[in-house]
Order: structure tokens, then sequence, then C-alpha cells
């Protein structure tokens, strides 16, 4: 009876698992492919999506842009209610008085686009970083940390958390 290697047992399970991943991934981007009407940017955010914690950040922000600018029905409070954690959303607060600007834009203008996608995950959390872009040019990187349990956005940081 022949032996295998157990590196080359690892490595072509792992192979295999790329390949059918690579398969799967293309049917599960497609639940996430942007409206006939949406361009740019934010229609190529919404397919790198892909994953359950970077769709979650890039739904909130969706809804939170759209509650700011009275398109929705909802008020950018009800919103971040909805998808934050009570401790976040608490000290959103205070980062607004400090800053005297947004606090999930980190700004005091609205992004006229963005992109989200996921960077790593750890222990129940993936850490997601979504890119505002502004008009005129210029982009910014804020970080959202998603607990993967229930998808509740806990941290959102203009650095990493992990």
């Amino acid at each position: 009876m022949k032996r295998m290697n157990p590196l080359r047992t690892v490595l072509a399970g792992a192979a295999a698992l790329l390949a059918v991943g690579g398969l799967v991934a293309t049917p599960a981007q497609a639940a996430f492919a942007p409206p006939a009407e949406r361009t740019g940017a934010a229609a190529a955010a919404q397919v790198r999506a892909g994953t359950p914690a970077a769709h979650q950040v890039f739904t909130f922000f969706e809804a939170y842009r759209g509650a700011v600018l009275g398109e929705t029905g909802e008020t950018p409070r009800a919103v971040r209610e909805r998808y934050l954690s009570p401790h976040l959303d608490f000290r959103l607060d205070a980062w607004a008085q400090q800053h005297d600007a947004d606090p999930v834009f980190r700004s005091q203008n609205v992004p006229v686009d963005y992109s989200a996608q996921q960077v790593q995950e750890q222990h129940g959390f993936a850490s997601v970083r979504l890119t505002e872009f502004w008009d005129g040019g210029g982009s910014q990187d804020v970080w959202y940390t998603v607990r993967l349990g229930d998808l509740r956005i806990v941290e959102l940081n203009d650095q990493p958390a992990f």
C-alpha cells in the first residue's frame, strides 16, 4: 500500500477547496449583484461584499447614507440602532460631539460613493474596510468590526481593530 505524504494530502485538499470555492463564489456573489441603476464604485463594492460581514457593513452604510440624505423614511439614529451595538452607538455620539462631524462618515460631508471589503476574520469577528469616496476625488478608509454570530457591528474606527 502506498503511503500518502501528509503535506501533499493537505495541499491537495486545499487546492480542491479553492477550486470548488471559486465555482461556488460566483453564484454567492451574484446574490449581492447591484441593481441595474447602480454604477461606479458602489456597484463594484456590492459585488465585492461577498462575505456576510462585508455585505452587512455595505447595507448599513447604504441605509445610513440614505437616511442622512433624506432619501428614506428612516432617521440616521434608527439606522444606527438597527445595525450597531448599543455601546458603539453611544460612543459614536461622543465622537460626533468631540469632532463636530458625522461619526459614521468621519466627516462633515456625505461621501458620493463607497466600497466594502472584508479584510480579516478571527475569534468570531470580521474586520471590514469601508472606503468612502469624496466629491472632487480623494478617499478615506473606515474600519468596521462585525460580530459574526449575529452580524452586529460592534466597532467603527479610523484604524483596523485587528
